[in-house]
């Protein structure tokens, strides 16, 4: 079957580097018409939309700090004013505890500014753009949604508290939107990546643990790419899945199958 993702409207959150960025590619590379929105890395979204231009696809940025709904609100408004539309979004922006940008910290030593900003990227971030592209995508007809938890969402490691607290609560937050629109058009889904190469999260985390090999623990033996994660995006945007609502799709080479 064919995707039917060229000449729709597709906008990606977190799209400056790793996986949002690749799947911002992906999307282009489809003929689809790309929003990319960052909150503060500027420079890697504007290397996204120069990439997608260069290859010659159709993009623009626009800065937007999800876990304000205000900024979300707009890039929304914008997103049509500019494109008539929106088709597809993938909800990527998150931040999680990586020895670099985020501290590992137990719970008795976890931060009431980490806990906050974890939950406010994470979870409430999420929320925020789901309630206004649901809210355009209702007017459509029609629209899919991928969010991206994490496996940390699904299997529990110590010291890592908040972030397993934000990416469970957006599996059950997708879920439940998947259930309240299903019957609008509406197709709402969320990945859960395992480990994977070529993210900011897993530079730090391996940069700060040099000796640490994650892909020891992974049945498949090895780490994800970003480019199996974007594939997955799209699969599920796309009318090849369009009987699929409100499932956890983990991507992590077999962790949670035990």
């Amino acid at each position: 079957m064919a995707r039917n993702i060229s000449g729709k409207v597709a906008l990606v959150t977190g799209g400056a580097t790793g996986i949002g960025r690749t799947t911002a590619l992906a999307f282009a590379k489809e003929g689809a018409k790309v929003v990319v929105t960052t909150g503060k890395n500027i420079s890697g979204a504007e290397d996204t939309i120069r990439l997608i231009r260069e290859a010659g696809g159709e993009a623009v940025f626009i800065k937007c700090d999800v876990s304000m709904e205000k900024d979300v609100e707009a890039l929304i408004k914008e997103t049509v004013r500019i494109f008539g539309r929106l088709d597809f979004a993938f909800n990527n922006a998150g931040v999680g505890p990586d020895g670099k940008r985020v501290p590992v910290l137990p719970i008795t030593e976890l931060t009431e500014d980490i806990w906050d900003r974890t939950i406010d990227v994470n979870l409430k971030g999420a929320f925020f753009c789901m309630k206004h592209e649901i809210r355009q995508m209702i007017k459509q007809g029609s629209g899919s949604i991928v969010n991206t938890a994490s496996i940390g969402g699904l299997k529990f490691i110590p010291n890592f508290g908040a972030y397993a607290a934000s990416k469970s609560g957006l599996i059950g937050l997708t879920k439940t939107a998947a259930l309240e629109y299903a019957s609008k058009g509406v197709r709402i889904n969320v990945v859960c990546p395992g480990p994977t190469g070529g993210t900011l999260l897993m530079e730090n985390i391996t940069s700060c643990n040099p000796e640490q090999h994650l892909e020891h623990g992974i049945p498949m033996g090895r780490i994800a790419t970003t480019e199996e994660i974007a594939n997955t995006v799209l699969w599920l945007c796309s009318d090849d899945a369009s009987f699929i609502t409100g499932q956890a799709i983990s991507v992590d080479g077999g962790i949670t199958a035990g």
